[in-house]
């Protein structure tokens, strides 16, 4: 057995007893959380359909076998017991202890979340929202940032008469070069007072360092707003490891729950710089509640988060980002010398874990990033999804997952291989 695969095989341990937030998982629904057989490898808790090789992981990440059957149940269970159980148990307890949970595992207070069905509509509500921003000041967006939400940040700026500025980072990143570009930038623009961050870009994988930005950030009194959407769950870090007091995270990419779950963080003593949403009166205006959608969410689906995170917490965080971090790495050191292929994540510790984009010499184009995408597809079997927005032009992107294997990686190399060549 190879060293990956044996890397692969010791990943998964038993979870036991484990508890968040000083209460068991089990007690936060009215099935308890799936359990899945300890030791052996993560990739045999996923069903995955056999007719292409997925490597675009980075759109939602499915639920293993465990949490797909607590959600099925969940649904059942709801269908039964209805309107009776969500204005009894639901309201009262079960709703309340899965918001400490996940806060928990956030490595944040419960009062400084408030669930959300995307980490786009967590964004959209704390930057349209957002009330510091004055007329002649300035947001700050990058050119790795997701296009939803830029809009969001442009349209603050519109409503409140301010500016837009933007960064460009560079397609060989590094971490200095990464800090220095936003520093020069916020020099720049020195009436800043918002500024956007993603993590880890959907666009190429960069991971940027989140944490010194937001320094250099925060000594010029420039707020910062972090994108965690393709890091939260994937990264080893907690939400205050960033430095920043507003971040707009999702469960259904990284986490492996249901889809349409996500939430935002609203650093104590912030939430009076964050507007209530649409005049919600659900909760009053001290509530962190009361900044997000007062609509009904996908109730099974929320009362299915115990059960993703009690299977995400089997691998301990360290472990599960260094294995997706080796995913990465097999197939990029085996492309990075071929002719007329550009790697879009440095090797840098720190700078990218499982997502990574490349371009083919002379392919810079989105329409021919997608007709590339088109012949993974349809001549190698191989789904990746083409990106533009960086740089030096459109890429194709590359996201494996825990079920994705060498053998399904190498097949990759030779198809990069062939349209390189």
């Amino acid at each position: 057995m190879s060293t990956f695969a044996f890397r692969r095989r010791s990943l998964l341990c038993s979870a036991a007893g484990l508890t968040l937030g000083g209460a068991s998982l089990a007690q936060a629904a009215p099935s308890a959380a799936g359990t899945a057989p300890a030791g052996g490898d993560p990739g045999a808790s996923y069903d995955v359909a056999g007719d292409i090789v997925n490597l675009e992981n980075a759109y939602y990440g499915i639920m293993a076998r465990p949490v797909l059957e607590n959600y099925k149940r969940n649904l059942d269970y709801l269908n039964l017991h209805n309107s009776h159980y969500l204005r009894t148990r639901f309201d009262r307890g079960v709703m309340p202890e899965i918001r400490a949970q996940l806060a928990a595992y956030a490595g944040v207070a419960p009062t400084e979340i408030a669930l959300t069905r995307s980490a786009v509509e967590s964004l959209q509500n704390l930057i349209v929202n957002y009330k510091p921003l004055k007329a002649g000041e300035t947001v700050m967006i990058g050119n790795l940032d997701y296009g939803t939400v830029m809009d969001a940040m442009r349209d603050l700026a519109r409503r409140r008469g301010a500016e837009v500025a933007s960064v460009t980072l560079p397609d060989m990143a590094t971490r200095q070069n990464v800090i220095d570009a936003y520093r020069t930038a916020l020099e720049q623009h020195p009436r800043t007072r918002l500024l956007l961050l993603t993590h880890v870009s959907h666009r190429t994988g960069l991971a940027l360092p989140v944490a010194e930005i937001a320094r250099i950030a925060r000594a010029r009194n420039v707020d910062v707003v972090v994108d965690v959407a393709q890091s939260f769950g994937q990264l080893d870090f907690k939400i205050a490891d960033l430095g920043a007091d507003f971040v707009g995270a999702n469960l259904h990419k990284w986490i492996g729950a249901p889809l349409g779950l996500g939430f935002l963080y609203i650093r104590e003593g912030r939430l009076q710089d964050i507007d209530i949403d649409c005049g919600n009166s659900e909760h009053p205006a001290t509530d962190i509640r009361a900044r997000v959608n007062a609509g009904t969410l996908n109730v099974a689906a929320v009362m299915t988060i115990p059960a993703a995170l009690a299977f995400h917490a089997r691998i301990p965080l360290a472990a599960r980002a260094a294995h997706l971090r080796g995913l990465r790495d097999y197939w990029v050191t085996r492309v990075r010398s071929m002719p007329n292929v550009q790697v879009l994540t440095p090797d840098e510790a720190g700078m990218t874990g499982a997502v990574t984009s490349f371009r083919i010499a002379g392919k810079t184009s989105m329409e021919a990033n997608v007709a590339l995408a088109r012949r993974l597809a349809d001549d190698h079997g191989i789904f990746t999804v083409a990106r533009e927005g960086a740089a030096g032009g459109g890429c194709i992107r590359v996201t494996p997952s825990y079920f994705t294997t060498t053998v399904q990686l190498d097949r990759l190399v030779a198809a990069i291989r062939t349209l390189a060549a």
